[in-house]
């Protein structure tokens, strides 16, 4: 079994624990539920931001441990005075080490924030509403053409935005009019290397009007020229900053190169 196909079990079991712990109702009572979201599309579209979607991450199965020693708030906060057009945050515990508490901290910040997990039922969605996201992640690896459709719909009735994420050319047609913006994973789930060019010539691919985010394996200022020439207009980049002492000041160097 690969690793996306364990994680995908493992969700199906949280997700019925969750749904007997606390209902839709409950959810819908959160203080944050109503709250006016920040648009990730207005934010990445904003040509004086830097398009940085700057993520918060504690480890993944195949680095393992990134930096277990971050605090979300300081580090959230680092990143968004330094110019970060986003926020990802990531809420999947057992493989992530990451929490809702993480996500609900991170709140402080008055930029979008992505909830970064495995989300494949609409009381994630829900969910992800009433802790203060603006943003969910749809992964079409483990999600059929259909069930992105009718999640991103569910998500945008709450008011939410989707990012859909694709790994290779058999995933566009997972695209559909409720996902404005696409995603492109640079790294291959399989092998877990990073192939930029193949990334390029998927975006010439995505449909026109789509705004269009790289994703996995950044790590320098040249990267970010090549994929804006590409017709990118975000770029997600977590390990490269959380893997430093202080993430928020390595993002900051980062900025001023950029």
């Amino acid at each position: 079994m690969n690793i996306l196909k364990k994680i995908i079990e493992y969700k199906r079991s949280e997700v019925v624990k969750k749904k007997s712990e606390i209902s839709i109702a409950d959810l819908e009572r959160s203080d944050f539920f109503l709250r006016p979201v920040f648009s990730l599309k207005d934010f990445l579209l904003d040509e004086s931001r830097t398009g940085i979607i700057a993520e918060f991450k504690r480890k993944s199965p195949s680095k393992g441990i990134i930096n277990d020693s971050a605090d979300v708030v300081d580090v959230t906060k680092a990143f968004a005075e330094s110019g970060a057009s986003a926020l990802s945050v990531l809420t999947d515990k057992n493989f992530f080490g990451g929490s809702s508490d993480d996500l609900i901290k991170a709140r402080i910040n008055e930029i979008p924030i992505l909830r970064k997990d495995f989300i494949i039922d609409e009381y994630q969605i829900a969910e992800a509403r009433s802790i203060g996201a603006d943003v969910i992640l749809l992964i079409a690896a483990c999600l059929t053409p259909s069930d992105v459709k009718r999640l991103a719909s569910f998500a945008k009735s709450l008011g939410l935005e989707v990012l859909l994420e694709l790994h290779d050319e058999d995933e566009l047609g997972h695209i559909c009019n409720e996902t404005e913006i696409i995603g492109i994973n640079n790294r291959n789930l399989k092998t877990f290397e990073v192939d930029i060019e193949r990334s390029l010539r998927m975006a010439e691919q995505i449909p026109s009007g789509k705004i269009k985010v790289a994703e996995s394996g950044i790590s320098s200022v040249e990267n970010i020229k090549l994929f804006k020439q590409h017709g990118f207009n975000g770029f997600l980049i977590g390990e490269n900053f959380m893997k430093e002492k202080n993430p928020g000041e390595a993002f900051k160097k980062f900025v001023e190169q950029l």
